[in-house]
Protein backbone atom coordinates (compact mmCIF):
# COMPACT_ATOMS: atom_id res chain seq x y z
CA UNK A 1 0.00 0.00 0.00
CA UNK A 2 1.49 3.51 -1.11
CA UNK A 3 0.54 6.54 1.02
CA UNK A 4 0.34 9.85 -0.43
CA UNK A 5 0.86 13.37 1.49
CA UNK A 6 -0.57 15.82 -0.07
CA UNK A 7 0.20 19.14 0.75
CA UNK A 8 -1.86 22.37 0.32
CA UNK A 9 -0.48 25.68 -0.79
CA UNK A 10 -2.55 28.81 0.84
CA UNK A 11 -2.11 31.97 -0.98
CA UNK A 12 -1.94 34.37 1.77
CA UNK A 13 -3.21 37.72 1.98
CA UNK A 14 -1.01 40.42 3.74
CA UNK A 15 -2.34 42.84 5.84
CA UNK A 16 -1.06 46.14 7.52
CA UNK A 17 -3.68 47.50 9.89
CA UNK A 18 -3.34 51.37 11.06
CA UNK A 19 -5.87 52.70 13.80
CA UNK A 20 -4.96 55.20 16.59
CA UNK A 21 -7.45 53.29 18.55
CA UNK A 22 -5.55 50.78 20.22
CA UNK A 23 -8.63 48.38 21.43
CA UNK A 24 -10.03 48.63 18.05
CA UNK A 25 -6.73 48.26 16.13
CA UNK A 26 -5.39 44.99 18.60
CA UNK A 27 -9.58 43.53 18.42
CA UNK A 28 -9.38 44.31 14.46
CA UNK A 29 -6.20 42.26 14.60
CA UNK A 30 -7.13 39.83 16.12
CA UNK A 31 -10.10 38.88 13.89
CA UNK A 32 -8.31 39.08 11.19
CA UNK A 33 -5.80 37.00 12.00
CA UNK A 34 -8.54 34.21 12.68
CA UNK A 35 -9.25 33.76 8.83
CA UNK A 36 -6.80 31.45 7.21
CA UNK A 37 -5.25 32.82 4.14
CA UNK A 38 -5.49 36.70 6.19
CA UNK A 39 -1.61 37.70 7.84
CA UNK A 40 -0.95 40.78 9.33
CA UNK A 41 2.29 41.63 8.96
CA UNK A 42 2.31 45.11 10.76
CA UNK A 43 0.07 47.36 13.24
CA UNK A 44 0.52 51.09 13.04
CA UNK A 45 -1.15 53.60 15.34
CA UNK A 46 -0.35 56.74 13.94
CA UNK A 47 0.03 58.60 10.25
CA UNK A 48 3.63 59.26 11.03
CA UNK A 49 4.44 55.38 12.06
CA UNK A 50 2.99 54.34 8.99
CA UNK A 51 4.89 56.93 6.70
CA UNK A 52 8.49 55.77 8.65
CA UNK A 53 7.50 51.95 7.66
CA UNK A 54 6.87 53.02 3.88
CA UNK A 55 7.57 51.27 1.41
CA UNK A 56 5.39 48.62 2.35
CA UNK A 57 7.05 45.13 0.88
CA UNK A 58 5.01 42.31 -0.35
CA UNK A 59 2.04 43.95 1.42
CA UNK A 60 -1.26 43.18 -0.64
CA UNK A 61 -3.69 45.35 1.37
CA UNK A 62 -3.26 48.67 3.75
CA UNK A 63 -6.50 48.91 6.15
CA UNK A 64 -6.06 52.65 6.72
CA UNK A 65 -8.07 54.79 9.90
CA UNK A 66 -9.22 58.01 8.06
CA UNK A 67 -9.38 59.85 10.82
CA UNK A 68 -5.73 60.00 12.51
CA UNK A 69 -5.27 63.47 14.50
CA UNK A 70 -1.64 63.72 13.44
CA UNK A 71 -2.40 64.23 9.91
CA UNK A 72 -4.82 65.11 7.37
CA UNK A 73 -5.98 62.34 5.43
CA UNK A 74 -5.36 63.79 2.03
CA UNK A 75 -2.11 64.35 2.93
CA UNK A 76 -1.33 60.83 4.56
CA UNK A 77 -2.38 59.48 1.23
CA UNK A 78 -0.48 61.78 -1.33
CA UNK A 79 2.98 60.80 0.54
CA UNK A 80 1.82 57.00 0.41
CA UNK A 81 1.24 57.63 -3.38
CA UNK A 82 4.28 59.38 -3.32
CA UNK A 83 6.30 56.04 -1.81
CA UNK A 84 4.07 53.41 -3.69
CA UNK A 85 1.46 54.26 -6.21
CA UNK A 86 0.28 51.09 -6.58
CA UNK A 87 -0.57 49.76 -3.15
CA UNK A 88 -4.10 48.60 -2.49
CA UNK A 89 -6.11 51.07 0.14
CA UNK A 90 -8.74 50.04 2.48
CA UNK A 91 -10.39 53.01 3.95
CA UNK A 92 -11.65 52.37 7.19
CA UNK A 93 -14.20 55.01 8.95
CA UNK A 94 -17.08 56.14 11.72
CA UNK A 95 -17.69 59.07 9.38
CA UNK A 96 -21.29 58.63 7.18
CA UNK A 97 -21.32 60.92 4.09
CA UNK A 98 -19.29 61.17 0.59
CA UNK A 99 -17.77 64.47 1.70
CA UNK A 100 -14.36 62.95 2.31
CA UNK A 101 -15.08 59.98 -0.31
CA UNK A 102 -15.13 62.81 -3.30
CA UNK A 103 -11.93 64.05 -1.86
CA UNK A 104 -10.39 60.74 -1.13
CA UNK A 105 -11.44 58.97 -4.31
CA UNK A 106 -9.85 61.61 -6.51
CA UNK A 107 -6.68 60.24 -5.13
CA UNK A 108 -7.19 56.52 -6.13
CA UNK A 109 -8.32 55.07 -3.43
CA UNK A 110 -9.23 51.28 -3.78
CA UNK A 111 -12.29 51.07 -0.75
CA UNK A 112 -14.18 52.82 1.43
CA UNK A 113 -15.69 51.16 4.39
CA UNK A 114 -17.85 51.61 8.15
CA UNK A 115 -15.93 50.44 11.22
CA UNK A 116 -19.45 48.92 12.18
CA UNK A 117 -19.89 46.49 9.15
CA UNK A 118 -20.14 42.66 10.10
CA UNK A 119 -16.48 41.51 9.96
CA UNK A 120 -18.17 38.91 7.05
CA UNK A 121 -18.69 42.41 4.82
CA UNK A 122 -14.55 43.28 6.27
CA UNK A 123 -13.65 39.67 5.28
CA UNK A 124 -15.60 40.81 1.62
CA UNK A 125 -13.69 44.18 0.92
CA UNK A 126 -10.61 42.98 1.61
CA UNK A 127 -10.97 39.78 -0.60
CA UNK A 128 -12.05 42.63 -3.58
CA UNK A 129 -9.69 44.91 -3.11
CA UNK A 130 -6.48 42.16 -3.27
CA UNK A 131 -7.68 41.59 -6.74
CA UNK A 132 -7.39 44.89 -7.75
CA UNK A 133 -11.11 45.80 -7.55
CA UNK A 134 -12.99 48.59 -5.78
CA UNK A 135 -15.17 47.95 -2.92
CA UNK A 136 -17.42 51.12 -1.07
CA UNK A 137 -20.01 50.78 1.65
CA UNK A 138 -23.57 51.19 -0.20
CA UNK A 139 -24.13 54.70 0.84
CA UNK A 140 -20.76 55.78 -1.43
CA UNK A 141 -20.19 55.10 -5.02
CA UNK A 142 -22.01 55.98 -7.78
CA UNK A 143 -25.45 57.24 -5.73
CA UNK A 144 -25.51 60.67 -5.61
CA UNK A 145 -25.59 61.66 -2.00
CA UNK A 146 -26.10 65.05 -0.60
CA UNK A 147 -22.49 65.92 0.07
CA UNK A 148 -22.63 65.98 4.14
CA UNK A 149 -21.46 64.03 6.52
CA UNK A 150 -23.70 62.43 9.10
CA UNK A 151 -23.26 60.60 12.13
CA UNK A 152 -24.92 58.83 15.02
CA UNK A 153 -24.95 61.05 17.65
CA UNK A 154 -23.90 58.90 20.02
CA UNK A 155 -20.99 57.73 18.07
CA UNK A 156 -19.67 61.66 17.07
CA UNK A 157 -18.24 62.60 19.83
CA UNK A 158 -16.20 59.37 20.47
CA UNK A 159 -14.16 60.13 17.45
CA UNK A 160 -13.04 63.44 19.50
CA UNK A 161 -10.51 63.69 22.54
CA UNK A 162 -11.97 65.71 25.62
CA UNK A 163 -10.28 68.83 24.88
CA UNK A 164 -11.66 68.57 21.24
CA UNK A 165 -14.98 68.36 22.81
CA UNK A 166 -14.14 71.22 25.16
CA UNK A 167 -13.38 73.79 22.19
CA UNK A 168 -16.32 72.15 19.98
CA UNK A 169 -18.54 73.58 22.73
CA UNK A 170 -16.70 76.88 22.61
CA UNK A 171 -16.49 77.30 18.70
CA UNK A 172 -20.10 76.92 18.68
CA UNK A 173 -20.82 79.48 21.21
CA UNK A 174 -19.18 81.84 18.38
CA UNK A 175 -16.29 81.96 20.70
CA UNK A 176 -12.98 83.33 18.72
CA UNK A 177 -9.62 81.49 19.03
CA UNK A 178 -8.24 83.80 21.46
CA UNK A 179 -11.18 83.67 23.36
CA UNK A 180 -11.29 80.06 23.58
CA UNK A 181 -7.35 79.87 24.27
CA UNK A 182 -7.37 82.61 27.33
CA UNK A 183 -10.90 80.09 28.41
CA UNK A 184 -8.35 76.96 28.06
CA UNK A 185 -4.99 78.75 29.41
CA UNK A 186 -3.53 77.41 26.02
CA UNK A 187 -2.22 79.19 23.22
CA UNK A 188 -4.05 80.63 20.00
CA UNK A 189 -1.90 78.18 17.83
CA UNK A 190 -2.91 75.27 20.07
CA UNK A 191 -6.71 76.01 19.56
CA UNK A 192 -6.73 76.60 15.95
CA UNK A 193 -4.52 72.97 15.50
CA UNK A 194 -7.71 71.78 17.60
CA UNK A 195 -10.11 73.43 15.11
CA UNK A 196 -8.24 71.85 12.01
CA UNK A 197 -8.53 68.19 14.21
CA UNK A 198 -11.97 68.02 15.07
CA UNK A 199 -12.90 69.54 11.18
CA UNK A 200 -11.27 66.99 10.05
CA UNK A 201 -12.45 63.88 12.24
CA UNK A 202 -16.08 65.46 11.76
CA UNK A 203 -15.87 65.95 8.21
CA UNK A 204 -16.92 69.28 7.92
CA UNK A 205 -15.31 72.38 6.53
CA UNK A 206 -16.85 75.18 8.11
CA UNK A 207 -18.06 76.65 11.36
CA UNK A 208 -21.86 76.36 10.84
CA UNK A 209 -21.01 71.95 9.87
CA UNK A 210 -19.44 72.66 13.42
CA UNK A 211 -22.64 74.40 14.86
CA UNK A 212 -24.90 72.28 13.87
CA UNK A 213 -23.08 68.38 15.56
CA UNK A 214 -22.60 70.20 18.08
CA UNK A 215 -26.67 71.49 18.80
CA UNK A 216 -27.43 67.85 17.89
CA UNK A 217 -25.29 66.40 20.44
CA UNK A 218 -26.74 68.80 23.07
CA UNK A 219 -23.29 70.40 23.78
CA UNK A 220 -25.59 74.12 23.67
Amino acid sequence: MIWAVVKFRIDMLHLVLTDDHEIFLRGLEGLLTEIPDFKVEKTCSSGSELLDSLPLENIDVLLLDLQLPDIEPEKLLKQIRKHQPDLKILYLTLVRGNRYFNKLNKLGIQGYLLKDSPIEILEEAIRTVAEGKTYFTERYGKTKEINTVTLPSDKTLELLSSREVEVLKLVAQELSSAEIAQRLFVSVSTVDSHRKNIMVKLGVDNIVGLVKIAVKNNLI
